[in-house]
């Protein structure tokens, strides 16, 4: 009797555990998918029925989406800085790509603040950490902090430089240091080389995924072309060249998973996908959102999202709270019970809500661009025909947010529940709430020492846009 009764209670046992989260099998690999230039609404899981990623909506199902998905800054280098640092930009100082001194000078009323180009190493960044905890660690694809990602802890480097796109996506691919293969397309090149370090690693991996794709040039894929001239558009979609690209980067990260399974790898690998910002405007549309990269309203900065780790984040769930690249570095380090100094991080610790715990975190987010960015077409969605965005930055609390331009101190509200095209200006109508996240905004300037350009530019010549 006794045995049956022990037989019984191991089952019950048994069968309890079964409903529970997968027990963690050692050290989980970590992968890091950050895309350049992708869209909030160039995959099909974000809603596009142009743009056609099977493979990647199939990942997304495994995990959850994050369908308020930001990137801390609007355009590639200081997105990517805020990701390995895990800190807002005037941390390290890195605002746009190259000289701050962008557009005509006639058109520039403040001296813009002196933009950082290289990362300084004064920062511990996120790859350095995983390094000390005994991972082997990969960059492959894009860079843009500097001339090689080897000097910042990576082991292997597959592509990364300085540069900010190739200058060709077929070889000899001119200004990316890699050996041609035939003539393989750049983009299936590095993930060709990505998977052979993945076959060959032996021990827990970190791979900083970050093709040049889908940046320009926009350089067709032959092979899809006929079926996206023969598409019809989807709410402002229609550039066909473009979701070739698309379509060929989706099929890559098919492989990539591919490779994963093969491997046995995929059920403990944290896998984290984003965008280092909106979608480049001529190129391509976000409609509802404002706008496009370079730019602070939400086509700009709002991006596509998502985290997937077998057995600790739960299949086909969503979360609407806001959050920011910034936020991986922290979450990376909690999934893996690694201890860090909270305070030398701006990010959040995301694995509460990954794990269902809470569904939601009250905080702030900011943005600041204490520099000029030109615009890419005259005809766009920005304040004005001239540029993406003048000095400013931007604040979002809840489901509002603020945005604060330097050269006039002139500030715009927007009720993004109702509004998430910031098409209705609410800072006089409702003067309370633009006071309230005005004072935020300052205190978040004095905190990170953020530099506010006052300096007036003596060949400025005003003119109406």
């Amino acid at each position: 009797m006794r045995g049956i009764c022990f037989f019984y209670l191991l089952l019950v046992i048994t069968l309890f555990g079964c409903t529970q989260k997968t027990t963690k099998v050692g050290k989980p690999n970590i992968i890091i998918i950050n895309i350049d230039d992708l869209g909030w609404k160039d995959v099909g899981f974000m809603g596009s029925e142009y743009y056609e990623t099977p493979n990647i909506d199939q990942l997304s199902k495994s995990g959850m989406v994050f369908t308020n998905g930001y990137a801390a800054a609007a355009n590639c280098a200081p997105s990517r800085a805020c990701l390995v640092t895990g800190k807002w930009t005037p941390r390290h100082g890195i605002y746009t790509v190259h000289s701050s001194e962008r557009g005509a000078s006639k058109h520039r009323k403040l001296i813009p603040t002196k933009n950082t180009t290289i990362l300084s190493r004064n920062h511990t960044i996120l790859v350095e950490v995983l390094k000390e905890h005994g991972y082997a660690t990969c960059h492959s694809g894009k860079w843009h902090l500097s001339e090689n990602p080897l000097d910042y802890g990576f082991d292997i480097n597959i592509g990364g430089g300085h540069n900010g796109h190739p200058g060709s996506y077929y070889p000899p691919y001119k200004n990316v240091r890699i050996t041609p293969d035939g003539e393989q397309h750049l983009t299936d090149l590095i993930m060709g080389n990505t998977m052979g370090f993945i076959d060959t690693v032996s021990q827990p991996f970190f791979l900083n995924y970050a093709p040049y794709a889908v940046h320009t040039p926009i350089q067709v894929i032959d092979s899809l072309l006929e079926k996206y001239q023969n598409k019809p558009p989807w709410n402002g979609q229609n550039n066909a060249a473009y979701a070739t690209m698309v379509n060929n980067l989706d099929r890559n990260i098919g492989d990539l998973i591919t490779t994963l399974k093969r491997k046995n790898l995929f059920e403990n690998t944290l896998i984290i996908f984003t965008s280092d910002n909106g979608g480049l405007y001529k190129i391509t549309n976000q409609n509802p959102l404002r706008a496009g990269k370079g730019s602070y309203y939400e086509g700009g900065i709002r991006v596509p999202s998502f985290f997937v780790w077998k057995g600790q984040i739960k299949a086909n769930s969503k979360c609407e709270t806001p959050i920011t690249n910034i936020d991986i570095y922290p979450t990376i380090l909690a999934c893996l019970e690694i201890s860090a100094d909270q305070s030398n991080l701006d990010g959040e610790n995301l694995l509460p809500i990954l794990e269902g715990k809470i569904t939601k975190m009250n905080r702030p987010l900011y943005w600041h661009f204490p520099v000029y960015l030109q615009a890419v077409t005259p005809k766009n969605e920005n304040r004005d025909s001239l540029f993406r965005t003048r000095p400013g930055s931007a604040i979002r609390f809840g489901k509002w947010k603020l945005h604060y331009y330097f050269e006039n101190d002139e500030i715009e509200l927007y009720n993004l529940e109702t509004d998430i095209g910031e098409r209705n200006n609410l800072a006089v109508e409702n003067i309370t709430k633009a006071t309230e996240l005005t004072a935020l905004l300052r205190e978040w300037w004095k905190e990170t020492k953020a530099p506010i350009p006052k300096t007036l530019n003596p060949e400025y010549e005003f003119c109406k846009n």
